[in-house]
């Protein structure tokens, strides 16, 4: 009987001890997620100016930046970028991402060239369904290294524009509704040369400077 008690107290005191662990894992989560997203929403304010900075110079150029795209749709080189996570204990995230991402991508007209996975578990997944990888990019571990990984992938994806490996390219990642409820979505990268400018010429603009 006595051995029993002994096995349950430290079953007991374990599982204190686990409670105490998972809520400083809680604590440092909150913290981490507070910092990203403040930088997600300064972020999305930079991104807005830039947008708008080329929708007025689109307009006052006119509709003669408009050249014609040459060859076939079907021969045009895609890439994307696909954001994941390598924290534990985060569900199906990786997963959602990455099915939603090469449904996407097989949808398209033209053929999947390059695939820059985000973390190593992107990685694996995305080498399992088939798709072409361009290495491994690590996972931020804080807002200052966001720069750093941001700036890897814009010479990377530059460089395979420059060698015609693609011609558009893609992002993915899960993005938060409320709570702990996210959806993945994907989103065209905004190249100079690809026919969606004409999209940001015609955008709204925030005032009636153009009606003038």
């Amino acid at each position: 009987m006595s051995g029993t008690i002994e096995s349950l107290t430290r079953k007991i005191s374990g599982a204190a001890d686990l409670e105490a662990v998972v809520r400083s894992m809680k604590a440092l989560a909150a913290s981490s997620i507070g910092q990203y997203q403040k930088a997600v929403h300064s972020l999305d304010e930079y991104a807005g100016t830039v947008e708008l900075a080329l929708t007025a110079c689109l307009r006052q150029v006119g509709p003669g930046y408009d050249t014609a795209e040459t060859g076939s749709q079907n021969k045009r080189g895609i890439g994307a970028v696909v954001f994941g996570s390598d924290q534990g204990l985060v569900g199906r995230f990786n997963e959602v991402v990455v099915g939603y991402a090469v449904e996407t991508l097989k949808a398209l007209p033209g053929t999947i060239t390059k695939i820059w996975p985000l973390g190593e578990r992107i990685h694996a997944l995305v080498a399992d369904a088939g798709m072409p990888t361009g290495g491994i990019l690590p996972v931020p571990g804080s807002v200052n290294a966001i720069s750093g990984l941001v700036g890897q992938i814009l010479i990377d994806v530059q460089a395979s524009l420059e060698r015609g490996d693609v011609v558009e390219v893609y992002l993915f990642h899960n993005h938060p509704r409320s709570g702990s409820v996210y959806e993945p979505i994907g989103k065209r990268l905004c190249l100079w040369t690809w026919p969606g400018r004409k999209q940001l010429a015609a955008a709204p603009w925030p005032t009636n400077w153009f009606r003038k």
